[in-house]
């Protein structure tokens, strides 16, 4: 405590030195000195939580200007889709799903046959959000989500109730909030959840009394494909369509809006003159995506409603492709050498 005291007091310090007006204690969340983060605790006390812990968890929170900074400047706003495939289509990345996947075989096949995901997908969405664990942020969650909440300028009604859910699930699990980090929007564990998604979605696969996303990867497979079954995923649907188009985006389609699911039809699409290998439906509904890679080079694929789930993960399209093809790297990769691959699972190898 007395760390995180001082060093709030040596940012007021530097704040003023440099003429930053230090109104109203922004680097100060305690609620005897916070209006705002003092109602928060009284909601929830109101729910039965501790008011002592509520108030100590509060007081510890640090103000964090970086993650106000992180928010605005996020990968998926400022990449062309061949640099942001790059960050996650590497080799080391797709060989540490490979062997991920095969040492908790398990729980991916289980998963699989409860929620009807591919074990690939599942595998591939916690290698892109923490490379299967190995980094999972370096925020501490209750400073990402405090300054979230109170300092951010459009959405901070959205993250006062991340907040709310982190306190709320940190105390009924018994873990202290001051030691957990997460991403700098406040996702935390193997997949990344968000404290609502981890309050709705996540499951104890391992049936150990406790749904812990933090450290237990049995948990975090269950986890991811609890959420996409509660989403709409359609087991045995294909994800996306490869297609072939003009040589840049045609008016008319409205191309990269996963916000919302697939709505251009099949037809509308080809009289734009963007086809597909095999037959669709003339009426069949897409969610068409271009995808410049390189310069003055456009890919067309379309997505399917199982892209759109994806994109219930992260509402970008470049983050739904990323995942399908990480995913169809790892089951190539699995399917080059059975043999090696039984060998790891038989010695029981540790994951990353």
């Amino acid at each position: 405590m007395l760390r995180i005291r001082n060093h709030g007091v040596r940012a007021l310090v530097a704040m003023a030195a440099l003429g930053v007006s230090m109104s109203p204690l922004a680097a100060d969340f305690d609620p005897r000195s916070h209006a705002e983060t003092r109602q928060l605790v009284e909601e929830l006390a109101g729910e039965g939580i501790e008011r002592d812990w509520l108030e100590a968890a509060m007081a510890s929170a640090d103000f964090q200007q970086g993650v106000l900074d992180a928010m605005a400047g996020a990968a998926e706003r400022r990449l062309r889709w061949d640099e942001y495939r790059a960050i996650f289509l590497q080799p080391e990345r797709i060989h540490r799903g490979v062997t991920f996947l095969e040492v908790h075989r398990d729980a991916f096949e289980r998963a699989e046959a409860v929620y009807g995901v591919p074990a690939e997908v599942i595998a591939a969405i916690i290698g892109v959000e923490t490379s299967y664990g190995r980094f999972t942020g370096r925020h501490r969650v209750i400073d990402s989500l405090a300054t979230l909440a109170f300092h951010h300028p459009t959405r901070g009604g959205f993250f006062r109730g991340e907040l709310a859910a982190f306190l709320e699930i940190t105390h009924e699990q018994g873990v202290e909030p001051g030691e957990l980090t997460g991403s700098y929007a406040g996702a935390m564990g193997y997949p990344q959840f968000i404290p609502t998604s981890y309050r709705a979605y996540a499951v104890d696969f391992d049936d150990d009394g406790l749904r812990d996303l933090w450290t237990n990867p049995v948990d975090a497979i269950g986890s991811v494909g609890n959420y996409f079954a509660e989403h709409g995923w359609r087991a045995g649907e294909p994800i996306y369509h490869d297609a072939e188009g003009p040589a840049t985006p045609p008016s008319g389609i409205d191309f990269n809006r996963a916000a919302r699911p697939p709505a251009v039809a099949a037809s509308a699409v080809a009289e734009a003159g963007i086809t597909v290998a095999g037959e669709l439906d003339t009426d069949r509904p897409l969610l068409p995506v271009s995808l410049e890679d390189g310069e003055d080079h456009w890919r067309y694929v379309l997505g399917d409603h199982n892209f759109y789930v994806i994109t219930r993960y992260n509402h970008s399209h470049l983050y739904a492709m990323a995942v399908t093809e990480l995913a169809e790297a790892i089951a190539a990769a699995r399917a080059l050498d059975a043999h090696w691959l039984d060998a790891v699972h038989a010695n029981g190898e540790e994951g990353p």
